[in-house]
């Protein structure tokens, strides 16, 4: 039994130095000037990005993603009205577990089938939205988690209207 918890103990090390060590890349969205930082190690595959330029979004071979994208506030939400639409209306298989507004800023996570996701929106300058979405398989909550707040807390507005 000793053995086991050992093994246990250094495979769990062996995967938080990996998942430590994941070299950072920071995209930084031409349209909107929306920025956020992941590790491209874990999260390789780039998709193809959509005609209107509004962000790009990257799969991970294990079916995590992540989407780094702006928008413009046409509803005129502000990050309170976001979270409380979302959770009075969100997306078909979503429950929303949690919520929280700030002065800039909304967050959002819960469950859509049998994965787990998160969503960060900051309010920014010329009536613009910067989010970051991150999706992964509840199975690989403890792989995902730790990365989940430092990706986050990534995201911001790049300086200037728009950024250029």
């Amino acid at each position: 039994m000793l053995n086991l918890r050992r093994i246990g103990l250094f495979a769990a090390l062996l995967f938080l130095t990996t998942t430590a060590l994941a070299k950072p890349f920071t995209y930084v969205n031409a349209r909107f000037g929306t920025v956020c930082t992941f590790p491209d190690q874990i999260f390789t595959q780039r998709m193809p990005g959509p005609e209107n330029g509004d962000g790009l979004e990257w799969h991970s071979a294990d079916g995590a993603s992540v989407a780094c994208y702006g928008s413009y506030n046409a509803l005129d939400d502000t990050p309170k009205s976001l979270v409380e639409n979302e959770k009075a209306s969100p997306e078909p298989g979503e429950e929303v577990t949690y919520g929280k507004a700030g002065k800039n800023w909304a967050v959002l996570s819960g469950t859509k089938g049998d994965k787990i996701f998160y969503r960060r929106s900051v309010f920014g300058k010329e009536g613009v939205i910067h989010s970051v979405f991150i999706e992964y398989p509840a199975a690989l909550k403890a792989k995902y988690d730790p990365l989940v707040g430092t990706i986050a807390a990534s995201l911001h507005e790049a300086s200037g209207p728009h950024w250029k």
